[in-house]
């Protein structure tokens, strides 16, 4: 059985949302900021690659059959069938990884593993929500992205819904409806997390 390392823990900052509402972008802007001194972990998917996406840096892509090898033997901090035979998870081994160099771990994951890990790690997690301004406005961005058909745009809004129901469970939710807004709050809210005494 893999475990998570008890040696040389950080903290551990979750970002959170339905697809669209910018987390990603939100993500990338504190990766870029060193004094938080953040690594991002990099999720493991059974799903097939979009666009420029490159293995092992956007994900760890695994088949179906690899992913449910993986969840078999353990090695999930956390994992979701997000759609039939379509995973997302996180390995034990990254977060580890990113421990063993001394960073914080960053995680962007959807909102059922954001939940999971906080139940796991409650007093180390920082879960954040990050809310689009309305779901008309998250259809049009999906929409916008152009990397997904209609009746995939249409799953994730359905989907979306349900996400937003879970809002309240997180620590904090950013609303995401002026971008510069979005991020400077995130950014105060992480460091003021890191800088708080456990």
């Amino acid at each position: 059985m893999t475990t998570v390392s008890t040696k040389k823990q950080g903290k551990l900052i979750v970002f959170s949302a339905p697809s669209g509402s910018g987390k990603t972008t939100i993500v990338r802007h504190l990766l870029k900021n060193e004094a938080l001194n953040l690594a991002f972990s990099i999720s493991a998917t059974s799903r097939e690659k979009r666009g420029e996406e490159i293995d092992l840096e956007d994900y760890y892509f695994l088949s179906a059959k690899e992913f449910k090898n993986k969840i078999k033997g353990d090695e999930f901090l956390e994992w979701e069938e997000v759609y039939r035979d379509n995973f997302y998870g996180t390995l034990k081994t990254e977060v580890d990884r990113l421990w063993a160099l001394g960073k914080h771990v960053l995680f962007d994951i959807d909102v059922s593993g954001g939940l999971r890990i906080k139940r796991k790690f409650p007093e180390q997690t920082l879960a954040v929500f990050v809310k689009p301004p309305s779901i008309d406005e998250l259809k049009i961005r999906l929409k916008n992205r152009k990397t997904e058909t209609d009746d995939k745009i249409n799953m994730r809004v359905a989907k979306a819904s349900a996400e937003l129901a879970t809002a309240p469970l997180f620590d904090i939710i950013i609303e995401n409806d002026n971008l510069e807004k979005a991020l400077a709050e995130a950014e105060n809210t992480v460091a003021n997390f890191l800088n708080a005494d456990n």
